[in-house]
């Protein structure tokens, strides 16, 4: 699967206990001799270090570039981050590394486009679906803003370091995929009733991925090699799929825009930030509730007949919002906004408003766009 003018080989792609070494001999291989690490405080210590040592001991020293913290105790992925990150940058680097999770490779895959050099994904934690895929959610004048620039031109992720990451990021992973519930049943909406572009190849993949981590969500759970390995692979299949078809719409619905909305909302009042999965996997239980609701609900008569079918056939089989909650306590995680210091009120607004943040058709524009019907009595 590739990006536009940027391959990503599937021989490129390893997950293991070698990773380490792996990445050694790709380096080698290519010939690079002047990688940087790109990292933060936290994935140095638990990866960055290791890893400098690892490709010393090979011939390669690695230059380190530590990203700041902000004000609310963690990196931000902001026009602040973006400038001191490219500035940082030596002019001798031939390749970049990304050490660490969502926000890391989000920065990184900037910067990298930016200054026109491949980059590596080292990832330190089962957390997001967006290790391998084009687009970069950034935060752009507060708006989170997500833009095309390039993949990884090859992900090592070696399972012992993320059996070791905290439980909330691999919840938060398991969190990311399971919204993939909800985002699956808006992109089948936005075909229907948009004309937005589909696979129905690149859903299937999708949804064979959600479905073996929610049959392996005690693995998860216990961090078991089995576990890890299974959600590893799902998040990176994600991933893949978004790259392939240029889009992020095979596992970013409606719960992504409201995890989204939340965020900014958040950074406005420098809050500490909460992890993506863990928003996204609340999100989700709720907005499938909404989603179920909407398919049986009396008002849906009054829509065009094509808008009633495609609305009862994405959203009347999904499983209901306890069932998701249950799912998601069964692997570590929170399993509503009020476990994670999100009040109803934001949540409301978010659900709201939330469907603006992006050119795309979900259910949520659904409702909002027919407020005189459904709104009132959905997103209270």
């Amino acid at each position: 699967m590739t990006e536009k003018g940027q391959p990503l080989a599937y021989s490129n792609i390893g997950i293991g206990a070698t990773a380490k070494e792996e990445l050694l001999r790709f380096l080698q291989k290519k010939c690079w001799k002047h990688p940087v690490i790109v990292c933060d405080r936290n994935t140095y210590e638990a990866a960055g270090r290791v890893l400098a040592d690892e490709l010393k001991a090979g011939g390669v020293k690695a230059a380190k570039l530590i990203i700041p913290e902000h004000e609310a105790g963690a990196a931000a992925a902001d026009e602040r981050t973006l400038f001191y990150t490219l500035i940082n940058i030596a002019e001798e680097t031939d390749v970049i590394i990304a050490a660490g999770s969502g926000t890391i490779h989000d920065i990184t895959r900037f910067a990298a486009y930016q200054r026109g050099l491949p980059f590596i994904s080292f990832p330190t934690a089962p957390s997001v679906d967006g290790f391998t895929s084009a687009g970069a959610p950034l935060i752009l004048n507060g708006t989170k803003t997500t833009i095309q620039t390039k993949a990884p031109i090859a992900l090592f992720a070696d399972t012992n370091l993320l059996k070791d990451a905290p439980r909330s990021m691999t919840a938060a992973g398991f969190g990311d995929m399971l919204g993939k519930i909800t985002s699956l049943a808006d992109w089948e909406i936005s075909r229907r009733l948009a004309d937005e572009p589909y696979s129905e190849a690149g859903a299937k993949l999708v949804k064979d991925a959600l479905w073996q981590c929610i049959d392996h969500r005690a693995d998860i759970a216990a961090g078991t090699e089995t576990g890890i390995q299974i959600l590893m692979e799902a998040l990176i299949v994600s991933g893949l799929v978004m790259l392939a078809l240029d889009h992020s719409r095979p596992a970013s619905g409606g719960e992504h825009h409201i995890s989204h909305w939340i965020e900014m909302e958040m950074l406005k009042t420098k809050q500490p930030p909460i992890l993506h999965g863990a928003k996204v996997g609340c999100a989700c239980a709720v907005l499938s509730d909404i989603y179920k609701e909407l398919a049986c609900h009396e008002k849906l008569a009054e829509l065009p007949p094509n808008f009633r079918e495609a609305i009862q056939s994405a959203y009347e089989g999904l499983p209901d919002g306890k069932t998701i909650a249950g799912w998601l306590t069964s692997a570590g995680g929170p399993a509503c906004f009020d476990e994670i210091g999100v009040k109803k009120d934001l949540v409301c607004d978010a659900l709201n408003h939330a469907h603006t943040l992006r050119d795309r058709y979900t259910g949520l524009t659904i409702i909002n766009e027919h407020a005189a019907l459904f709104a009132h009595h959905l997103l209270q």
